[in-house]
């Protein structure tokens, strides 16, 4: 079997990251890449065996492609500190890896999404995926602050089964990362010179809750797939907001 090194990256996931070693466990090699956690991540992780690595934030992507190089093995397989693999996933992945010659470089995976206690299927969400499985050598992730996949010198595949992913662990967590991304999304575009306009204040949001609660059928998550529907037309919001105050900033 093809050997292959896990990738956690983590920043005070105390309450996370014990699980999500746990999940990985069948990996040749378990790095966890912290931040500087201010709570007790880093020596649970050590407990658990993982080889740790420690870089002042700077984005997501950023932190994964300082790591990838500095894996052990060629294959490299990535988790957020709020995913778990199970065991059709586990070997699913290990059946990949038992082969001598594998015709992708890397492989998209679906997630299961949870939000506040409940799983959700819809609200724009059904269609979640996102590369974790890779070579290490082919792939590295794209140059943006917020939302960057992974780009492949190679063919892709797709994994049958799914991650599973603990967004938020609470209403108070997501607010908190729900700041942090709009800030850094902002940044992006304000960079790239966008001037948000009433259309981004008002007609985009609206479009948003229309398109995740009606189109994309949040409707059938019930309340939970409301207040979640409602909380992304406001991170639009939000986001042509701060590249608005961005945009002032810049000008001063």
């Amino acid at each position: 079997m093809q050997k292959v090194t896990a990738i956690i990256p983590t920043f005070n996931e105390a309450h996370n990251i014990e699980a999500a070693i746990q999940s990985v466990e069948w990996a040749d090699e378990i790095i966890v890449v912290d931040s500087y956690s201010t709570d007790n991540t880093v020596e649970i992780a050590k407990e658990k065996g993982a080889r740790i690595l420690q870089r002042e934030y700077e984005h997501s992507a950023s932190q994964k492609n300082w790591t990838i190089p500095q894996a052990q093995y060629e294959w490299i397989f990535l988790l957020d500190a709020d995913e778990r693999v199970d065991e059709k996933l586990k070997d699913e992945i290990q059946n990949i890896l038992k082969q001598k010659s594998e015709p992708h470089a890397a492989f998209w995976i679906k997630r299961r999404n949870f939000f506040m206690g409940s799983e959700i299927k819809y609200s724009g969400w059904q269609g979640d995926k996102v590369i974790r499985l890779f070579k290490r050598d082919n792939c590295r992730y794209e140059n943006k602050s917020v939302h960057a996949e992974v780009i492949c010198d190679g063919s892709v595949g797709t994994l049958n089964n799914k991650l599973v992913h603990y967004t938020f662990k609470d209403i108070f967590h997501y607010l908190e990362k729900w700041d942090r991304y709009t800030t850094m999304s902002g940044t992006d575009r304000a960079n790239r010179g966008e001037k948000p306009t009433l259309f981004h204040f008002l007609i985009k949001p609206a479009f948003r809750f229309f398109q995740d609660y009606f189109l994309k059928l949040g409707v059938l998550d019930g309340l939970t797939g409301f207040i979640l529907c409602t909380l992304s037309s406001m991170s639009v919001f939000m986001r042509y907001l701060k590249v608005r105050q961005f945009n002032q900033d810049a000008r001063k």
